[in-house]
């Protein structure tokens, strides 16, 4: 009986053949490639190239010293940090707020995406989507300036409506701790809702005008279309950007932050990333933020992968 030797791939055919097919494939699409490069520049050089300063959260690092020249001292920077007196406030404070945001900002952008999607006057349609996105153009501090203006106690339209009005005591929003999230949310809102609602308005170009033609048809009611048609049409991308939310639940910018809090509303609006800019640009601690930094990090990848597989294991939607 004749044997027939397996077949072996040839390693140097294999590389040709992949080399053939990358010059094919760029000649096909070398300018959207070059599209691509300043965007992949941007993250080679500002997120995988510091990289390598994660190893300071290992060390008692000193500038003078340098990376390689500190002392390593393993873990004791992780164990400061969870046995430090703030802990579990920062914790609360950075899983509350992006708990309230997940609550209350990420729906309402879908809603506002559905009621625009729902606007049968194009006039009316572009004004509004307009004026809601311009929020998103304005900075941050002209922002919470105008917080500060608009909610000011002397001065501000808020409570001179309150006093004059209402009758009752001007309130000082900004200094009491117990309006610091509901005014975060808020101007969170403000400056989010029609930026936001820009891919969900993207997702819905593709569903077929027919389907809806079919269920008026069938005597199906504005509500019953939205929830039979529109919302599973966007449901992947709902999903997509869900997991993306969960995945940044602990990376809470210390921008807006900063510039809303005080000393006397830290208990409510102290933050990872606020507290590990204290620590380390303040305090000049730069081993102990970076501990800081890594661990959120860390819980920040915890977070996706789990809600990944929960997401693909109850529908046919993940990241990976």
């Amino acid at each position: 009986m004749n044997h027939v030797a397996p077949l072996v791939k040839d390693p140097v055919k294999r590389r040709s053949s992949w080399a053939s097919a990358f010059k094919k494939g760029w000649a096909r699409s070398k300018y959207l490639h070059l599209l691509a490069l300043p965007g992949v520049l941007y993250y080679l050089i500002f997120n995988y190239v510091p990289m390598y300063g994660i190893l300071i959260a290992f060390q008692d690092f000193q500038p003078m010293k340098g990376v390689w020249g500190s002392t390593w001292v393993g873990f004791d920077q992780f164990k400061a940090f969870f046995q430090h007196m703030y802990f579990w406030r920062v914790i609360r404070n950075t899983l509350l707020l992006s708990f309230l945001e997940l609550l209350f900002v990420f729906p309402l952008q879908i809603l506002f995406a559905i009621f625009l999607n729902e606007i049968r006057n194009r006039f009316y349609k572009r004004f509004v989507q307009t004026v809601s996105y311009l929020p998103h153009f304005i900075s941050l501090p002209a922002i919470v300036g105008m917080l500060f203006m608009f909610l000011s106690p002397q001065d501000g339209p808020f409570n001179m409506l309150l006093v004059k009005v209402f009758g009752m005591e001007p309130i000082n929003f900004m200094g009491l701790s117990e309006w610091f999230r509901p005014l975060y949310i808020l101007s969170d809102i403000w400056t989010t809702l029609g930026w936001g609602a820009i891919i969900y308005l993207a997702a819905l170009t593709n569903v077929n005008p027919d389907m809806y033609e079919s269920a008026s048809l069938d005597g199906a009611s504005r509500v019953k279309m939205i929830w039979h048609i529109t919302l599973p049409a966007i449901q992947p991308t709902i999903m997509i950007m869900l997991l993306l939310q969960i995945g940044k639940m602990m990376s809470l910018g210390a921008d807006k932050v900063l510039l809303m809090q005080s000393p006397v509303t830290y208990e409510v609006s102290d933050v990872i990333s606020t507290f590990v800019y204290r620590r380390g640009l303040e305090f000049g601690e730069y081993s102990f933020a970076t501990a800081v930094g890594f661990f959120n990090s860390v819980i920040n990848i915890f977070l996706l992968l789990s809600a990944n597989w929960f997401v693909k294991k109850t529908t046919d939607n993940s990241l990976f």
